[in-house]
């Protein structure tokens, strides 16, 4: 594929604030940007570009990096706010109609006379997440799509609810997105009540779940309904399986179309690119490509070479790939290639191009990140075929090694207090600006952290309620890439509780970091009561063993030789997901909180391990 910038070759008509109706009626505000010569839109039907967005059609941002840019590469664009936001008409309850509205949106377009017909779909995010309900409904029209970290293959497992638990990011975007609402732009007494609210006051620990009416999140209903539904629908139920939420449910009915997947090792909706991928690849011809890079969140961030306080390297930014020098040539390379038929090369990209973080000095920038370096390489699949999955038992005394463990030892057992959780530190975090920083960091307590208690500020794996297991230093370096997966040998007091797992890149001392740094990879969490279904929960009996098998999200790491390969076990990471209050009621509607005595069980009948993906360095 050309790695070279494209070039404008056309002036840009608008055509604003046209409405399309869907099929209940509902006019959705649509703007068209055509290429033009001479101020007038240019003659004959275009190939088609389409974003639905959430975050206004007219955000300048928007207009001039999506409409006027690719329109300008004689393209007809079409930017549309979703039902209920902005200009658009109708109620807005998040991730409902966004496959009967995209469904309609694109039909629309394909009856119109300046379109021809070919549609591919563009976006991030909840953009992304349109693009997967609309593939789900089987439009005629779709031809192609650049999907960028999102697109739901199960919402409940990982990136709204996960595993159980639930991710209290949405609880920052429900604030955010509700302060400018349309109730809030009709009304400047809702839009200062919600414009004041400091998000982290409703998140102190110990404060409990937030309930219906307790905020002023209340002043715009439909948002305080979506909050509290995913927030107490804890169960796997039809809430969760239907179009928008669970495409895993639904790829038989996806379209046979090229895709390009876009995915971040720090991003909320890793899991599910990782997941898409699998689903798609092995049912579809396509082609499916994906694009692993070691970015936090965002269409942006595809150009960064920095994760939260880590500097993985001059090549870690999209252009390292040699693909195209930034996200928007990638994706006309893309749209040219299977909507204008350009013979460019889009089609014999590898399968799967990902960036293998570490290798770099560990030293300290002169902008103060650690350098942890990376580099770009290829597969023909993912997981990488050459895997060697490989297990890491957990011993007692914090010790983690292929040998399995012996029997007769004792578990491994701390005390965990709702009121104390342990702080989230950095990790796959987006839409929580302000209460939780994305990316990687040392594992260690900072005064601009929630939860974190002046004056002291210990590394995470100093606190009790924290179970560290670690190897000897590695004599040689040893790269982990792909799915993180885990088997946990449980008991606890209490009726529920959650376990959760980390994965971090253990440097030894140096003179920049003396305490040596302990970077953060993947991370997951399980709530007990499912131990045995998703659809009907049960409550644990205090203890009994129970085994719990987690999936983290994948990631791709070399460890250097010195380093430790660690696992963190805990019950606790706030606020990336919700805390547990371990007295077993119905969850987002508890009254009281307790601690509870939790273990880990590490011995031959009950061999608690992670499961690592090996690649042979």
């Amino acid at each position: 594929m050309a790695a070279h910038g494209s070039k404008p070759r056309h002036d840009v008509s608008v055509m604003e604030d046209v409405y399309v109706e869907m099929r209940d009626g509902t006019p959705l505000a649509t703007d068209v940007y055509l290429p033009a010569e001479d101020g007038r839109p240019v003659e004959g039907r275009l190939p088609t570009v389409l974003e639905r967005t959430p975050y206004d059609k007219e955000n300048p941002t928007r207009k001039k990096d999506v409409g006027e840019w690719f329109a300008a590469r004689g393209y007809a664009v079409v930017l549309q706010d979703f039902r209920g936001r902005f200009k658009s008409e109708g109620e807005f309850y998040k991730y409902a109609d966004m496959g009967e509205d995209s469904y309609d949106t694109i039909e629309w377009i394909a009856r119109q006379p300046w379109s021809d017909g070919r549609i591919g779909t563009i976006g991030t995010s909840f953009m992304a997440h349109f693009q997967l309900a609309l593939a789900c409904m089987n439009p005629p029209h779709l031809t192609t799509m650049v999907v960028n970290q999102g697109g739901f293959t199960n919402a409940y497992l990982s990136a709204c609810r996960h595993m159980g638990a639930f991710e209290l990011r949405q609880l920052t975007w429900a604030f955010n997105s509700a302060a400018n609402s349309r109730e809030a732009m009709a009304d400047p007494s809702i839009r200062a009540a919600l414009e004041a609210v400091n998000v982290t006051d409703y998140l102190e620990p110990g404060r409990g779940p937030l309930r219906k009416g307790d905020s002023p999140l209340s002043l715009v209903s439909s948002y305080e309904r979506f909050y509290i539904d995913m927030l107490t629908e804890a169960r796997y139920t039809d809430y969760w399986r239907k179009i928008g939420l669970c495409a895993e449910n639904y790829i038989d009915r996806i379209p046979d179309i090229p895709v390009l997947l876009l995915g971040a090792w720090y991003d909320s909706y890793t899991r599910t690119t990782s997941d898409l991928y699998r689903g798609l690849s092995k049912s579809k011809k396509g082609p499916v490509k994906l694009i692993f890079g070691p970015w936090t969140h965002g269409w942006r961030s595809l150009e960064s070479r920095v994760s939260g306080d880590v500097d993985l390297g001059p090549d870690a930014p999209l252009r390292g790939t040699g693909l195209a020098p930034t996200p928007n040539d990638l994706a006309l390379n893309w749209f040219d290639r299977w909507m204008k038929g350009v013979d460019n090369g889009a089609d014999r990209i590898p399968p799967v191009n990902y960036f293998v973080m570490g290798g770099g000095t560990g030293s300290r920038t002169p902008e103060g990140r650690m350098s942890h370096g990376g580099e770009w390489r290829t597969s023909p699949d993912w997981p990488l075929p050459e895997t060697r999955y490989t297990r890491y038992y957990l011993h007692r005394e914090g010790g983690l090694s292929t040998v399995p463990p012996e029997s007769g030892t004792l578990p491994s057992s701390y005390t965990y207090d709702p009121r104390n959780p342990v702080p989230t530190i950095g990790g796959n975090i987006s839409s929580a600006h302000g209460v939780m920083m994305p990316g990687a960091f040392d594992q260690v307590e900072r005064p601009d952290v929630l939860g974190c208690r002046p004056p002291y500020y210990i590394p995470l794996a100093s606190r009790r309620d924290v179970l560290a297991f670690e190897n000897p230093p590695l004599k040689r370096a040893v790269e982990v890439t792909g799915p993180i997966t885990a088997t946990l040998y449980v008991s606890s007091s209490a009726p529920d509780t959650d376990f959760t797992l980390k994965l971090v890149d253990c440097y030894p001392p140096s003179p920049d970091y003396p305490e040596g740094y302990a970077m953060n990879l993947s991370d997951t969490i399980f709530r007990a009561r499912f131990h045995g279904s998703w659809e009907e929960p049960v409550l644990l009996e205090p203890g009994r063993v129970y085994c719990l098998e987690m999936v983290s999200y994948p990631t791709s790491n070399l460890f250097g030789a010195g380093h430790r390969v660690r696992v963190d076990v805990s019950s606790s990471n706030y606020p990336r997901f919700d805390i547990n209050p371990n007295t077993g009621e119905p969850l987002g509607l508890s009254t009281g909180m307790t601690e509870a005595v939790n273990a880990v069980h590490h011995d031959a009948e009950h061999p608690s391990c992670v499961v690592l993906p090996i690649i042979p360095v």
